[in-house]
């Protein structure tokens, strides 16, 4: 089966607390084809939560993929069931996660000494719903680094049957870093994520990690079938209005920054009618004009004032009028810190 997912070139990368379905309909504003991820989402939210509260999304933000956390075969494929009748167009296995709170539960990175685990998973799920299973992993952890541990790891993932793989070219330490600096410390090796397509060409493997610019990513394709954007993307997620036309070849013109925001003042209004507050979308809101003139005072502003109990569209609007209306500047031109 082809699907929307399994070729894709490019996607951003799930991230807690970064991409909820606030974050992920602003970037839907200017790009259309970019696979999105939800957060990270353990199977006992999914089964015993609020489902719409770990699993809401808006039609516009698909193509979008449920990232879900877990080490049971049955309870992982009937979360993918959940996902699939809610609409997700693929649902992705997180074996790259270091936490304390993934190790103790047995789930993210530390699953990548039992493949064995993830097999079955990828197998259960696979028979459960016709869209794509994927995995997320790490290049490796503690001790176990090398590339023909991770060979290993894929190869019997594989054999269950799982076709796309998206690397983390760092290796994770379960003890003696937090998930902060396992972002940052371990160094990048993203050789062995070309050599791991060199070796599986049937597959299809993503690589992520470190990668801040289109620059990066058009050379990263060079080697592998697609590129996944981490922090970049929340610090500077503008950059995603030239994803289309470069990556795609598509001729969709986005939106300018200030149109972004007065696009979004719509979804504003409908959210707070909902439940939420401001602040829950303004935070990721915060870095839209990250690098441009006025952006200090635009975060200020936002800073000062949505995180009021009544806080509404108006404090956006009061914001932007602090931003020079531009032209439509490249994406990454930075004249001013973020």
């Amino acid at each position: 089966m082809t699907d929307v997912t399994d070729t894709n070139p490019l996607s951003v990368a799930p991230m807690m607390r970064r991409t909820d379905r606030h974050f992920r309909y602003m970037l839907r504003l200017f790009t259309k084809r970019t696979l999105l991820y939800s957060e990270m989402v353990h199977t006992r939210e999914v089964l015993d939560s609020d489902r719409d509260r770990a699993l809401g999304y808006s039609e516009p933000e698909k193509p979008l993929s449920l990232q879900l956390g877990g080490d049971d075969p049955m309870q992982m494929a009937e979360c993918a069931r959940i996902a699939e009748a809610v609409g997700y167009d693929e649902v992705n296995i997180n074996v790259g996660c270091p936490s304390s709170r993934v190790q103790s539960g047995n789930f993210g990175v530390c699953l990548m000494g039992q493949p064995d685990v993830v097999a079955a998973c990828v197998e259960a799920m696979r028979e459960a719903v016709d869209i794509p299973v994927t995995v997320k992993h790490r290049i490796g952890f503690d001790h176990q680094d090398s590339y023909e541990d991770m060979a290993h790891f894929v190869r019997v993932v594989r054999d269950a049957g799982c076709t796309r793989f998206t690397v983390h070219a760092r290796k994770a330490w379960l003890k003696g870093l937090s998930p902060k600096e396992n972002r940052n410390v371990p160094p990048l090796r993203y050789e062995e994520v070309y050599r791991l397509k060199e070796e599986f060409p049937e597959l299809f493997v993503e690589i992520n990690g470190g990668i801040k610019t289109f620059d990066e990513v058009e050379e990263h394709l060079e080697k592998v079938d697609a590129v996944m954007i981490g922090r970049a993307a929340y610090d500077t997620p503008y950059i995603f209005a030239e994803a289309d036309k470069r990556i795609y070849g598509d001729d969709f013109e986005p939106p300018t920054r200030h149109e972004v925001v007065e696009a979004m003042l719509p979804y504003v209004e409908e959210r707070l009618t909902e439940g939420d507050k401001l602040s829950y979308i303004g935070t990721h809101m915060m870095n839209l004009f990250a690098y441009q003139p006025g952006a200090s005072r635009w975060r200020r502003h936002l800073s000062e004032h949505m995180h009021h109990d009544e806080a509404g569209p108006e404090v956006l609007e009061q914001a932007l009028a602090l931003v020079p209306r531009g032209g439509r500047c490249s994406p990454e031109t930075r004249s001013e810190k973020p």
